[in-house]
């Protein structure tokens, strides 16, 4: 298990040779900075020795010289050391994170119902931080560690075998409790991550639904519900910390324990002239040395073991393949016209496998016509919107674009020839101008000002306290819905594409503000294919066929006067959402 974790640690080593002048220079530093530390006890056995004890007063300003240059060297190589392996830190943890969100955004969205928000988030904030703090800092501590540990036990040896003997005798000592207690830390820390991600995605959801909570008084249930998940993470964190603690605690134990039975032996030593008192003192600096490199790494190992954890959770977001596979010689969209065809679909949303929600559905939408969708909720409507768009993919038949199957485009070219208008719009914390050009980044300002006239949201804007420069807010909270819908509207107009996707796109206007957007978008559906969910008369009557849906599938077709003779379910759609009567 302890293999396996490093060895996800390792994995993610492909980060770090992309900078491997830095490496190489951040080890050179880490190399030298360690033997300059271990060359300070060369200058303790002289300052003792030639000075000390031979009382040479000259001997005693040399000693003391070679150790302040020793110190100096030891801070310029520190300083390197530390700014180069921070550096690495910090750019590696924002490779890993642009990597895994370069990722993300290439997955279909089944993958985004069936996982939390919140603790995607998680990943890629937190757990992508404590990598920076492993590589950047603790890391950096255990690999100077280690070197310091080595070169000191060769001068142990060398300085004096039979003290030796003390240290090594206590290393399996001290490791014993690192691996016992590493072990738990480890298994600790991925729960006290997962935790940390439950309070933040309950957090989120919280705040982006803040009105529906406050307007359904339920602050109260919603404080002790997050205080439920603060508790757990404290809980988990809080056993985690006790392990470290013990482990720290036990390993200075036996450390220092060590060091008081060398000093003893080694006094012994001193007084029966076995060994100088300079020796005793340059093996007890280098004994210290050890005994510091062990427990710094015991200390260390706790953040790897961490990291170890976070690094398997970031792995497995890159390792998540997109159900939406790319075609290995894709086509062209554009040379592929604008009729959109659905051929015997059937289709169940992967989070839902037991409801149909196309069954066997076949429509075709000729090229430059408009077809609308009605049908009551859960129809399938708006699931025919997923497929053109191929978020999803059919379990059975085809979606084709001209003679040609979408699943041998590119995505993202199928999707350039789509605009979308959803009920629902969508929009982003930037400003007016960001939100509309979102449809064609390069547009000019005059193009989006044109597009915002077109869709009847220029005045509307030019009130706002900064026009188009104007923040919106977090999903354009600062708009009304009306106001949302015409930026959303504006959006579309700007992308000018072959293929309009409507889903009620009038449905939060007010009547006059109506008006003038359903004339802006018959001038937009002119000459273009246009798919368009509605449940308001007027946008219907305008559409050149209507197909009607029910439980996934197709019961009628045609226009509006021949389905309220020939489809009863038509019929009373029109009669209880449109407020006709059946003779009209």
């Amino acid at each position: 298990m302890a293999n396996k974790n490093y060895s996800v640690l390792l994995r993610l080593g492909r980060f770090l040779l992309n900078y491997k002048g830095t490496l190489v220079a951040a080890s050179c530093a880490l190399i030298f900075t360690a033997a300059v530390t271990l060359a300070m006890g060369q200058g303790v056995k002289l300052l003792i020795d030639d000075g000390f004890i031979a009382g040479s007063t000259e001997q005693l300003n040399n000693a003391a010289l070679f150790i302040i240059v020793i110190a100096v060297l030891m801070a310029i190589g520190t300083y390197t050391r530390f700014y180069l392996v921070s550096w690495l830190g910090e750019r590696v943890s924002a490779d890993i994170r642009q990597a895994v969100f370069d990722h993300l955004i290439t997955l279909n969205p089944s993958y985004f119902e069936e996982n939390r928000s919140g603790e995607i988030m998680s990943r890629l904030t937190t757990d992508t931080t404590l990598l920076q703090t492993v590589i950047g800092s603790s890391a950096s501590m255990a690999l100077r560690s280690l070197l310091t540990f080595v070169g000191g036990l060769i001068l142990l040896l060398i300085t004096n075998l039979k003290l030796t003997a003390f240290v090594l005798a206590g290393v399996p000592i001290v490791l014993v409790p690192i691996l016992l207690y590493g072990r738990r830390v480890r298994t600790l820390s991925r729960k006290s991550q997962d935790t940390i991600a439950d309070v933040g995605s309950h957090a989120g959801e919280i705040i982006q639904q803040i009105k529906t909570v406050q307007s359904y008084t339920q602050e109260d249930n919603e404080r002790t519900a997050f205080q439920g998940h603060v508790e757990i993470a404290f809980d988990i964190a809080r056993k985690r910390i006790k392990q470290r603690a013990m482990l720290i605690a036990v390993v200075i134990a036996l450390i220092f324990s060590a060091i008081a039975a060398m000093l003893w032996v080694g006094g012994n030593d001193v007084i029966n002239g076995a060994m100088s008192g300079g020796e005793l003192g340059a093996f007890v600096f280098y004994a210290i040395v050890v005994a510091g490199s062990v427990a710094t790494i015991s200390e260390v190992i706790g953040d790897v073991q961490r990291a170890a954890g976070a690094a398997e959770r970031l792995l497995e977001l890159l390792s998540i393949k997109s159900t939406i596979e790319l075609p290995n010689s894709p086509k062209s969209a554009s040379q592929n016209g604008s009729q959109m065809t659905l051929k015997n679909v059937i289709f169940h949303y992967p989070s839902r496998p037991e409801q149909t929600a196309l069954n066997n559905l076949s429509l075709s939408i000729e090229e430059g016509k408009s077809l609308a969708l009605v049908g009551p909720s859960g129809a399938g409507k708006s699931t025919v919107f997923e497929l053109l768009q191929r978020f999803y993919d059919p379990d059975q038949g085809t979606v084709s674009l001209g003679r040609t199957d979408i699943r041998e485009l590119l995505p993202v070219d199928l999707r350039s020839q789509l605009a979308v208008v959803a009920q629902q719009p969508t929009l982003f914390s930037g400003d007016v101008m960001h939100n509309i050009r979102y449809g064609k980044p390069g547009a000019s300002k005059e193009e989006v000002i044109n597009a915002a006239k077109a869709a009847n949201a220029h005045d509307f804007i030019e009130k706002l306290p900064e026009g188009y420069d104007s923040f919106l807010g977090e999903q354009g909270v600062r708009l009304s819905g009306g106001q949302r819908q015409r930026i959303a509207i504006a959006r579309a107009i700007l992308k000018d594409p072959k293929i309009l996707l409507l889903d009620e796109a009038t449905s939060a206007l007010d009547a006059e503000s109506e008006h003038r957007v359903q004339q802006a978008l018959e001038n937009l559906m002119r000459n273009r294919t246009t798919v368009i969910i509605a449940h308001r008369l007027a946008t219907i009557r305008n559409a050149d066929s209507i197909a009607v849906l029910e439980d996934g599938a197709l019961v009628a077709q045609g226009t509006h006067d021949q389905l309220l003779q020939s489809s009863p379910l038509y019929k009373r759609l029109s009669e209880l959402q449109f407020q006709e009567k059946s003779n009209d």
